[in-house]
């Protein structure tokens, strides 16, 4: 059940020939700890490029994880963003804003939200490319964990705005099938404390936040607001990993590698 369940998740949340088949996606939506499990797929093969970190200049090395993450995921999660970003800026009732966001029309909330959200991300993955190689794989695991984790906390304690792919998770899940999401990410929030452990836990608080204005602005969650909370916590949770290590990485964190003793040792 778990297996297959993650195997939808996978199918949805990526571009990976998994997951495609009825039996995955019915365990998948009634599954949130299946979130996460994903994140860890699709976590590890979008943070391939920082393996090279100490091999390549900072730019190519971001750049690369930009490409990954873009080929891996696709761009389904980012078209949420971009309508919610257009919904944002609409002045009107709940109703109003649904409209905008079926709206196929391009407008000036979407560019700002994707172009902002690319910015942070990249600026993001620029300053993980300078940290030890093997820390700025944990950080970026962590980072996918938490985006995933975030859409586990949306279908657990969201309420859905209509008919669709929102309610569809939503419905039959509660509150407490969030400890099981939960549980799931921790092994991704104890590789390295605490910075993996704050980049986790971004995922959940910003949901919540999400959450709150969603159903104030939109009547509640949909397909699109999932979509947004996970490219949204991906970047700042990117952010959160870095600053964390830069402030107490060497001070209260369990080192992945002694860099000076392997160096040491290989000699």
């Amino acid at each position: 059940m778990v297996l297959s369940a993650v195997r939808g998740a996978l199918g949805f949340l990526s571009r990976l020939p998994v997951g495609h088949s009825e039996q995955a996606w019915e365990a998948f939506v009634g599954t949130p700890a299946a979130f996460p499990l994903a994140g860890y797929v699709v976590g590890g093969l979008v943070a391939l490029p920082f393996l090279a970190a100490s091999l390549l200049p900072a730019p190519v090395v971001a750049a690369a994880y930009l490409g990954s993450v873009v080929l891996v995921t696709g761009v389904n999660h980012a078209d949420g963003l971009a309508d919610l970003g257009d919904a944002a800026v609409v002045h009107g009732d709940p109703a109003e804003r649904r409209d905008v966001m079926r709206d196929t029309t391009v407008g000036v909330g979407a560019v700002l939200a994707l172009g902002t959200v690319l910015l942070a991300l990249a600026f993001g993955a620029l300053a993980a490319a300078g940290l030890p190689p093997l820390v700025a794989v944990a950080l970026v695991l962590a980072a996918e964990v938490g985006a995933k984790l975030a859409m586990a906390t949306l279908a657990c304690v969201g309420r859905p705005s209509h008919e669709g792919f929102g309610s569809t998770v939503i419905n039959g899940n509660s509150p407490r099938h969030l400890v099981g999401s939960l549980a799931v990410a921790l092994p991704a929030a104890a590789v390295a404390v605490p910075a993996t452990a704050v980049v986790v836990l971004t995922g959940p608080l910003l949901a919540l936040g999400l959450s709150g204005w969603a159903n104030r602005r939109l009547d509640g969650v949909g397909g699109d607001v999932f979509g947004a909370a996970n490219e949204l916590t991906r970047a700042v949770a990117l952010h959160v990993g870095v600053a964390a290590w830069s402030l107490f990485g060497g001070v209260r964190s369990v080192p992945l590698v002694d860099w000076e003793v392997l160096a040491w040792t290989l000699w």
